[in-house]
Formats: C-alpha cells, structure tokens, sequence
C-alpha cells in the first residue's frame, strides 16, 4: 500500500513539472534576447553568483494509518549559491551555497508532552482548529548546472539537478483544540539531519523546484502505536534566481 501511495504520488509530482516547463516553452520558447554590444561589454569570466528565494507546497510521504494533512503546507527557502563553471563555454557548472529554510506542516498526528517525553496519537478532523509542526533549517544546496546562458544573454533555460542537505536547528508544535491549546518547543525526536535530491528547471528567473528527501523527518525511536513513524518530504514549487 505506501509503495502505492508513493507512485501516485510521484506522477503526481512529474504531471505538475511537466506542465510548468510545457508553458515556459510556450511562453517564451520563440522569445529572443537581443543585446547591442554599446550596451553590454562581453565578459569571457561570467557566472551566475545567484541569490535564491522558494516558495513550495509540502507532502507528507509514507504517512501511518488515519494520519492526513490538511490545510496548506508550506516552505519557504532563501540563500546564495556560488557559481563554479567546468568548461570555456561556462554553460556546465556546480554550484554550492548555503540558506535558510522554513517549513510549516498542518496535519492530523499530535504530539503529547508527558515529562520531557513525546507520544503520538492521531487526532480525529474537525475536532480542533489547528495542529501544526514547523522546523527551520540551515542548508547547503550542491546544484549541477547546465544552462545556454552567454555574457549577453539573461534569460535563459536552465536544468538543476542536485542533493540538499539541511540541519534542523528549530522546532515546535502548536495546537489548539481540546482538551487544551498547547506550544512545544525543541522536538527532540526529529531528525536534526535532512538530505534529499533536488531539481531546478525552467526559463529566466522564476522555475520549477521540487525536492525529494531521502531521509526520515524523525528519528527511528519515534513510533505511533507501534509504527515507526518514517516519514518523509517531496516539496513542489518555484525557484527564483536573482544575479
């Protein structure tokens, strides 16, 4: 059954993609850049030293028995990436950078606070307002980039595979519904370290993210009735690149 839920899930995920890129090519498939050399003089040694800022939807993967999100999941990512191209063309390059993320989950799993220990249980819909988890992350983007920019050309198609790693440096739950409202801070049973493959594609600025984890949300010794709670993240979304 999860290996079920995760192939509708995944085609999912590649539907969405494919039909950001198909509109990009009929966006500006046909456009072109046209720069005077008055305007621009040609620089031999350019990168593409980038600001990045993301905005994605947040999936659950793997989720236990009765557990559900609703409402809107998010994540919010921001950072730099330092361009190193590979070849004279300057169209191949790794990039590697460092950023903030911040993440926020509306779900139904709730967490129990009992002298210093978490338990789980799932909570029934639409018997509380709001049940939430939220992490921050420090993270490191490793991109291999592949691009027909050129010293006078500044939109352009790019494909950005790539691994992310992130280290959880802050967490908290809040929820409120009965029998009381509630804050936990410092959840010590998720997993401080996340990594996951990443793929950045479109064309001038604004393209589509998607980013796929590899680990756990949380560490092996968290379980709901028994279960290991081996949750995972795909994020969807837009990537705006900004020299």
């Amino acid at each position: 059954m999860p290996f079920f839920v995760d192939s509708i899930l995944m085609r999912k995920v590649i539907f969405i993609f494919s039909l950001f890129l198909l509109g990009q090519t009929l966006l500006f498939g046909q456009e072109e850049v046209e720069v005077s050399e008055e305007e621009i003089t040609e620089d031999l040694n350019y990168r593409e030293d980038q600001f990045y800022v993301g905005v994605t939807y947040y999936l659950l993967r793997r989720m236990p028995t009765d557990m559900s999100q609703n409402g809107f999941s998010s994540s919010f990512q921001i950072g730099f990436i330092r361009d190193l191209p590979l070849n004279e063309a300057r169209d191949f390059s790794i990039g590697i950078g460092m950023g903030y993320s911040a993440n926020s989950v509306n779900q139904n799993l709730q967490f129990d606070e009992e002298n210093g220990e978490i338990s789980y249980s799932i909570v029934e819909n639409g018997s509380f307002s709001k049940n939430k988890f939220a992490r921050h992350l420090i993270e490191i983007p490793i991109e291999f980039r592949w691009r027909t920019s050129t010293p006078k050309v500044y939109k352009f198609w790019r494909i950005y595979p790539g691994i992310k790693f992130g280290y959880v440096f802050a967490s908290s739950v809040k929820f409120k519904g009965e029998p009381k409202n509630y804050k936990i801070r410092g959840i010590d049973d998720f997993n401080k370290v996340q990594y996951g493959i990443t793929l950045t594609a479109g064309y001038d600025k604004f393209n589509a993210h998607v980013y796929y984890a590899l680990n756990s949300i949380f560490k092996d010794g968290a379980e709901l009735n028994g279960e290991t709670l081996n949750i995972s993240v795909v994020k969807i979304g837009l990537m705006l690149y900004i020299l």
